[in-house]
């Protein structure tokens, strides 16, 4: 049983959700506004988080950023009217895990519930020092035996996704899921492109190679060198 923290205003949807997730044997927790949630939110024991973008007291997508710059790594699923591509994109970016445009079937927000929980769960720790590398998450830098590494948001995403696996092999189509947010493939090689600025950037001249490419199956973070 998982429990669940949904911040919806709408008293119909907020109702359906309810019933939905409680009959699948979560536990729910509901707030109308950002103000009223935010206590419940920064709380440990919440593992997932499901907020409308357009809320009484502000926007939803600002109560995930501000989550995520105090270091809050909990799920998050975006319900919202506004379902254009540039809309999804701008949920994604600002925190969030997955974004369901409204309306949407009640069966079609379990199961995306469901895979936000199946995830595997991490340290919340914003300072993590693997080897020669330090990353100050909330600071948004990252050393690599003192040398500064001038890291994109992105390319910090994912050395910190990579830093957590150490020695396992990480699939292209993990990476989409979950540093892109994707819940499907774009036919394009954006991972490869990012992974390449990223190495670049980590494994310079002379320096033993962290981060491998393994072909036809992904990448490994190898934090031994």
């Amino acid at each position: 049983m998982a429990h669940i923290l949904l911040i919806e205003d709408d008293a119909g949807t907020a109702n359906e959700i309810a019933l939905e997730l409680v009959a699948a044997g979560h536990r729910l927790t509901h707030h109308l506004t950002i103000a009223a949630a935010l206590a419940c939110a920064q709380a440990p024991g919440v593992d997932l988080l499901i907020v409308d973008r357009q809320l009484p007291d502000g926007e939803g997508l600002d109560l995930i950023a501000r989550l995520r710059g105090d270091g809050c790594r909990t799920p998050a699923l975006v319900l919202s009217a506004l379902g254009s591509l540039d809309d999804r994109v701008r949920g994604l970016r600002a925190g969030g895990d997955d974004y369901l445009p409204k309306p949407f079937a009640l069966v079609e927000l379990v199961a995306r519930v469901e895979a936000l929980l199946r995830r595997p769960n991490e340290t919340r720790d914003t300072r993590l020092i693997v080897g020669p590398l330090d990353l100050d998450l909330l600071a948004g830098t990252a050393t690599r035996a003192g040398r500064p590494l001038e890291l994109l948001p992105r390319e910090m995403k994912l050395l910190d996704y990579l830093v957590r696996r150490p020695g396992r092999i990480v699939t292209r189509s993990m990476l989409l899921q979950d540093v892109w947010g994707y819940t499907f493939e774009p036919n394009s090689n954006v991972v490869d492109v990012h992974i390449g600025r990223l190495r670049r950037k980590v494994d310079v001249a002379g320096e033993p190679q962290l981060i491998r490419n393994v072909r036809g199956r992904g990448y490994v973070f190898d934090h031994a060198g």
